[in-house]
């Protein structure tokens, strides 16, 4: 396979020393960084990381910064969440979206203070959209990429190696909750947050200079735990229902067809861009929408949407599948028509090798 030249636009990270000396064998392009995408292989990857514990090069989850006066009226401009019972030291999920109501990111909001933020993005240039809503409104908050890359953490043995590093405290934070813990004499917001469902923490690693030597003290200190390098896994998170901007959803797609609604307040979200056209989409309810599904068969890799067919006539697509070892099933995401989103409903789906028969399952696996 072709590889990645690198240059200035596709962006190492602070912790790209130490992936590469973990024996990285593949790479993504995500927010302008690398992003590994395997160590051993997919599968071993899988199995280490529902049993062991994992650090993640996740710095490519890039901050953008709001700070001054008018930061907390821009958030709650960017989302359809209502944001007034947010304390500084938490952190939500949060939808963004533009003013049609279309998805342009699925961020984490972390609320250091009441008049700064970051958001934790996924891959999308959020940045440049906040830019011009702060300026045609003409909003007093500064709003910028500031040298912030998160490490994650994850497995079922990460409250002992962050407890190694940081002290037991750690193991004190919530969920979706974060804290200041010293490392090396810099103070580092450390929250229980991660893109995988075995548990863990997200470490905003503020200044590069400081990234290596907290991946070395993390593999120092778990070298009895069995810790690994590791990296988003492609068949943990389908069987999790972690969604994938840019993949599982788009532009194209409301809050609601992403199985969101629940973080949608339109009734209370005022001052949201988009609240007027999801109003009308919480109305009405959502045509399409988000459904676990499982194929039957061999499957090659999904790396293009695969239509989703009853007969003849196309009622959804697949954007994410892959082979679970644990369900000993094809698991997979995929946008479901409502017509035929029931559980049970049997379908077709067209993969590149053929036709394969799928089901559209009552939830996701974990």
């Amino acid at each position: 396979m072709a590889t990645i030249a690198p240059s200035r636009r596709v962006r190492r990270t602070p912790f790209s020393d130490g992936v590469e000396a973990a024996g990285v064998k593949g790479y993504t392009v995500y927010n302008h960084m690398l992003l590994p995408t395997v160590f051993r292989s997919v599968v071993e990857d899988y199995h280490h990381l529902k049993s062991e514990v994992q650090v993640w090069d996740v710095a490519c989850e890039r901050q953008v910064e709001l700070r001054g006066p008018d930061a907390a009226r821009l958030m709650q401009m960017l989302t359809p969440r209502d944001l007034r019972g947010m304390l500084p030291g938490q952190c939500y999920y949060v939808p963004m979206v533009d003013e049609t109501g279309g998805m342009l990111n699925d961020p984490v909001a972390v609320k250091l203070a009441e008049d700064r933020w970051w958001i934790s993005i996924a891959d999308s240039d959020l940045l440049l959209w906040v830019k011009g809503i702060v300026h045609g409104f003409r909003l007093d908050v500064l709003v910028d990429e500031p040298d912030v890359s998160p490490l994650g953490v994850q497995g079922p043995k990460s409250d002992d190696l962050m407890a190694r590093v940081f002290g037991d405290k750690v193991r004190d934070i919530r969920f979706f909750r974060f804290g200041w813990f010293d490392f090396q004499g810099r103070s580092l917001a450390v929250a229980r947050s991660g893109y995988s469902k075995q548990g863990g923490f997200e470490i905003y690693v503020e200044g590069s200079d400081i990234g290596m030597p907290l991946w070395n003290a993390l593999f120092e200190a778990g070298k009895d735990l069995n810790v690994h390098a590791g990296c988003p896994n492609l068949i943990e998170r389908i069987e999790g229902g972690l969604l994938s901007y840019g993949n599982d959803m788009t532009r194209d797609n409301t809050p609601h067809e992403a199985g969101l609604g629940k973080f949608c307040s339109t009734q209370t979200a005022i001052g949201c861009v988009g609240r007027d056209a999801l109003l009308r989409v919480a109305k009405e309810g959502p045509t399409q929408q988000i459904r676990a599904i499982s194929i039957d068969g061999d499957i090659p890799p999904c790396d293009r949407a695969w239509p989703l067919m009853a007969g003849d006539k196309k009622v959804g697509q697949v954007t994410s599948a892959a082979r679970s070892p644990d369900y000993n099933t094809n698991v997979a995401i995929g946008m479901v028509r409502m017509t035929h989103w029931d559980a049970g409903t049997r379908l077709t789906v067209h993969t590149p090798d053929g036709p394969r028969e799928a089901t559209v399952q009552p939830k996701f696996w974990i």
